[in-house]
């Protein structure tokens, strides 16, 4: 009887140390992240200024594992900018915060308020494959459309 208690009692034990250090992993793993974002290129994703593509476009969208599918960041020629379209706001975002790795780009948080840009008449519309977003830039004074592709449905192959 003695010898179940402290085989019990040495389980209870190996238990608790087992979730408290899983538990000290989770959270070291998230203040390394530090609220950071890594953005991902979107192969299939279009931006158009006025109905015109210009030269050098970009747009990139945070990783999966991240869940932040509202947020974008797009190059509109030498000019960065990330959008949050649950919020329909519009930001300018310094190349000096985003850290390049390879095709990816990384950075802290970029929508803050003292870089918002004055924009109006915010339209989201499904158009089959992807979902465009347009949107009047005030300081452009132009209208900006971006299509950002839906995620593949692979249902079916499960």
């Amino acid at each position: 009887m003695r010898q179940d208690f402290f085989f019990i009692r040495g389980r209870v034990w190996l238990a608790s140390f087992l979730i408290l250090f899983s538990c000290g992993f989770a959270f070291v793993a998230a203040a390394k992240d530090g609220g950071r974002i890594h953005w991902k290129p979107i192969d299939r994703g279009q931006v158009r200024l006025d109905d015109k593509q210009p030269l050098k476009t970009a747009v990139y969208q945070p990783d999966k594992s991240q869940k932040k599918p509202n947020l974008v960041l797009i190059l509109l020629g030498h000019r960065w900018l990330a959008l949050d379209i649950k919020a329909k706001t519009v930001y300018q975002v310094s190349p000096s915060d985003l850290q390049q790795q390879g095709a990816d780009f990384e950075s802290g948080d970029l929508f803050i308020r003292d870089r918002l840009i004055p924009t109006k008449d915010w339209t989201e519309r499904d158009v089959g494959p992807a979902e465009r977003i347009k949107l009047t830039l005030n300081d452009y004074g132009r209208e900006l459309e971006i299509m950002l592709p839906h995620p593949a449905d692979l249902r079916a192959f499960y």
